[in-house]
């Protein structure tokens, strides 16, 4: 009796034993191929070594010229550190460029046509930097780029101011001359609307200071907090936390309240800025929290302007695009205007201003920890501004007349704390 017991205890002891290898080896097997696949999903993503390639040949073969270029293909003392892209197309690094921090962006998509369905604007076409060609004047590479600006921004009378700035601008080497280098960057750089609103709004705190290009890679100010809200962890740690719990973590690792009112107030002023600025209104169609940034003394940033277009350029573009229904009619995540049914094209008016947006963003961000003898007044506010629609009457004075009210309701609870 004793020799069949220990027999059953044996084989017991076996099976369970196999049982935990075999769930072990599954376990390393699943963890090692979500590993390989989050791998190959990076190298593809960052594509540093393959940009510089790019821009550096062009460079070396007299294509193209910019601050940038002898510092990134000669000395070396621009430099690309961690890779912040979130498309393959979009290569987006923290760099160090002479011992200053900035972060470095560049473009790898080869495109022929606008694509509504992707990007709002083309990128490198299939002859790389064709244009201005050679023998083109200055005077002409001026008349290429006001035709552009009017196709962008529509007819505004003061275009040609903006002309001579992007002049200035071009001239990286401030010799008083554009060469053909230069032009052929700077053409580049401007079918890209993040750098187009860089120099728009250089002279705008909330705005990340252009530092330097090449070719259509440019280099602009550092940002110490690249997110809203959030800490960043480890790529391998990141796959194994669920979404929900991750977000509920994200809302945990804010600056104080006081603090996320000085970021929020900058958010706002940030929309002024855009909203009918010097030329033309620009329309934020991704307000996401990974967009947006704040530096050391708690000052909004802007990470990623990609997705803030001309108004001019987006009706333009959607008016005549098919649709089945109000979903075919969006473009980045936040711009959305309505489907006419009865001639199924996708209507001209975005329906949600950037104000709305922006108040949407902050809503969980700012009522997390609000003190309690504005938190009624904050929600009501935030709520009323959600609710604004750009075909409402008299939506220019209720939208200035909102955000007024809740700048003026953030200031005097934080202007005399520390934290702000």
């Amino acid at each position: 009796m004793l020799v069949v017991f220990e027999r059953l205890y044996i084989a017991r002891f076996s099976y369970v034993r196999m049982k935990y290898l075999f769930f072990s080896w599954l376990a390393v097997f699943v963890g090692s191929w979500i590993i390989y696949v989050q791998y190959s999903t990076y190298t593809e993503l960052c594509r540093g070594k393959d940009c510089k390639k790019i821009i550096c040949d062009k460079y070396k073969t007299g294509v193209i010229d910019g601050p940038a270029c002898n510092s990134l293909c000669v000395t070396e003392t621009l430099y690309f550190g961690k890779c912040l892209s979130t498309k393959p197309s979009n290569q987006m690094y923290l760099g160090i460029w002479d011992n200053l921090p900035g972060v470095v962006k560049c473009q790898m998509e080869q495109a022929l046509h606008l694509d509504f369905g992707t990007e709002l604007e083309p990128r490198k076409e299939i002859v790389l930097f064709d244009k201005p060609t050679r023998g083109t004047t200055v005077q002409k590479f001026k008349e290429m780029v006001y035709s552009l600006f009017k196709a962008k921004l529509g007819d505004q009378g003061n275009l040609s101011e903006l002309v001579n700035l992007i002049l200035t601008v071009a001239d990286g080497d401030k010799d008083g001359q554009v060469s053909l280098g230069e032009a052929k960057s700077a053409w580049a750089l401007l079918q890209l609307n993040e750098f187009l609103l860089m120099v728009i709004l250089q002279d705008k705190e909330h705005t990340p200071k252009l530092m330097g290009f090449c070719g259509d890679l440019y280099v602009m100010e550092s940002v110490e907090y690249t997110s809203l809200y959030g800490i960043s962890l480890p790529w391998v740690i990141e796959l194994f936390i669920p979404s929900g719990f991750r977000r509920s973590m994200d809302q945990l690792f804010t600056p104080s309240w006081p603090r996320k009112a000085k970021i929020a107030i900058g958010l706002l002023e940030f929309v002024e800025d855009v909203f009918h600025g010097p030329y033309g209104n620009f329309l934020m169609c991704d307000t996401s929290a990974k967009n947006l940034g704040y530096n050391d003394k708690y000052d909004l940033k802007m990470v990623d302007m990609r997705k803030i277009v001309p108004e001019t350029n987006l009706k333009e573009l959607i008016k005549d695009r098919h649709c089945e229904s109000d979903l075919d009619c969006v473009y980045g995540t936040d711009c959305r205007t309505s489907c006419d049914q009865s001639t199924m094209k996708c209507t001209s008016e975005v329906i949600q201003p950037n104000l709305a947006k922006a108040c949407q963003l902050l809503k969980d961000y700012l009522l997390r920890g609000a003190p309690s003898e504005i938190r009624e007044e904050l929600e009501k506010q935030l709520y009323s501004c959600i609710a604004l629609k750009v075909t409402a009457n008299q939506m220019e004075m209720e939208h200035s007349l909102i955000l007024n009210n809740l700048k003026t309701l953030l200031w005097k609870k934080i202007s005399y704390t520390n934290d702000s």
